[in-house]
Order: structure tokens, then sequence, then C-alpha cells
């Protein structure tokens, strides 16, 4: 049970932490609306709760192979490790953000592909999307994260310290869109993805939720034409045609046939249904 002791403890502490953050921004924005808020996401929260539970507790031991194995594996050419010492700490953490969102923009694209959809769908099935959203991941989809975000980073030698403090930004930063506030951060959100623009991608409607994929820039949205307004999108409904699962449900959502079937199946499933 020791194996477990360290990861349950800073679970605790990040959703005590971020519980007591989010859950005053509630009380502060929703006021009256508040308890209503509450009972409207506690199914949800409940199953974001025990997919937390299993991924950063239960299965955290398994998650540190693949994880120490990629940083063991990768290493950055000596001209470049070295050539951060010459790069002020400042630029070097700004470089670190950009990079770590440059990677998790595509790896985020390709969960949206057919492919990588099943276990992907999980974190799109919030119907009440709200700051623990951030944590509804299939395990599936939690490996291929730790697997993938900080490889580039490794292989371009970012120095530790710049990447631990950019995954912390990115972290706290990803609660805080998945907050349940229609704020677009005016100037600010033409840089910055806000709260409004990720709801958007989480936004019900699928030809709209292939846009805002990254979690802190806007730069490469922009950049590769993903990027949409949410202004005209405001708290819009949020879910998938799937449908929102309790916990087990969640657990076997990328199994489920519907996934898998080919194109052809689908259009004769659908004629036969009509």
């Amino acid at each position: 049970m020791e194996i477990f002791a360290q990861p349950a403890q800073s679970t605790l502490i990040l959703l005590v932490m971020t519980g007591l953050v989010f859950g005053l921004l509630a009380l502060a924005t929703k006021r009256q609306g508040f308890r209503a808020a509450v009972a409207r996401t506690r199914g949800e929260f409940l199953t974001n709760l025990g997919l937390s539970g299993i991924n950063m507790v239960l299965l955290a031991p398994l998650f540190v192979f693949p994880d120490g194995a990629l940083r063991d594996a990768i290493g950055a050419p000596s001209s470049l490790a070295g050539m951060w010492n010459h790069v002020p700490d400042a630029l070097a953490l700004i470089a670190a953000i950009l990079i770590f969102d440059f990677v998790v923009y595509w790896r985020h694209r390709l969960e949206h592909t057919r492919l990588l959809w099943p276990i992907h769908a999980t974190h799109h099935a919030d119907t009440a999307l709200h700051w623990l959203s951030i944590l509804r991941k299939h395990p599936l989809s939690k490996l291929l994260s730790t697997c993938v975000d900080i490889a580039l980073l490794l292989l371009l030698g970012v120095p530790e310290w710049a990447v631990g403090v950019a995954g912390i930004i990115r972290g706290w930063w990803g609660f805080f869109i998945h907050a349940d506030v229609p704020w677009t951060l005016g100037p600010l959100g033409h840089v910055l993805i806000s709260p409004a623009a990720h709801r958007l991608h989480h936004i019900r409607d699928e030809a709209l939720m292939g846009s805002n994929y990254g979690n802190t820039v806007t730069l490469w949205d922009k950049l590769f034409g993903t990027y949409v307004d949410p202004a005209p999108h405001l708290n819009c409904e949020t879910g998938i045609a799937e449908g929102t699962r309790g916990l087990g449900g969640e657990l076997l959502r990328p199994f489920d046939r519907r996934y898998w079937r080919k194109p052809r199946e689908e259009a004769v499933e659908t004629e036969v249904t009509a």
C-alpha cells in the first residue's frame, strides 16, 4: 500500500487546493444559483472524482514507468542542452510553455481523429462543465499524454525547472478554463485560451468541437486555423452524442462497438433506423 501513499497524498492536496479556489469562484459568480449549479454537476463530478482517483492514485505507479523511460530514452544533443545556459530564465520559461502547448495542441487534435476519439470521448462527455472536468480522462488517454506531452521538451534539452514550472502553469490553467464561467478575458483572450474559448471546444455541436485545441495559448490554434471566437457561443451546451456515463461506463467507453464500426456500417444502420 505504500506505493499508493505518495500519489494519494499529492492528489488529495491538489483536489483540496483547486476545490477551495474554484469552489469560491463558483460561489462568487453564481451566488443565488450556486446550489443549483452544484446539484446539476453532482453526478458528473463524482464520475470525474473517480477517474481522478484511478488515474492519479491507483494507476500512478504504472504511469511512472513510461514517464521515467521517456526521460531516460530521450536525451538532447549537448549543443542544445548547453544553449539553454545562455537563455534568460524568463525566456526559457516562455519557450517551455509554448513548446509544451505546441505538443499538447497536436496530441489533442489527433485525439479528435477517428482512431483516438474512443479514448478521448470521455473527456467531452460532461454536460455540466466544471473545474474538475479537466480530470475527466480515460486511463488510456492519460497514458497517451504521459508518453507524449513532454517528449519535445526533453528532446530540445529545455531545463527541468522550466518544464516543471510550465507543467504547473498549464495544470492550473487547465482547471481554470474548464470552470463554468463565461469569461472571454477581453484583449487577453486573444493571447490566452479563455474559459469561454475552451467551453466552445466542448460544445455539443461536433463541427465547432473541432476548434480551440490549445490549453494555454491561442497561438497554435490561430497559426493552424482552428481558433474560433467564443463570443457568439457563450454558455453553449456541452457534451457528446453518445451521452454522459457513470464511472464504469466511462472506463468501458473506448471498447464500445459504435466507435469501431466502419463508416459504411454506420451509414447502413442509419438508413435502417430512418
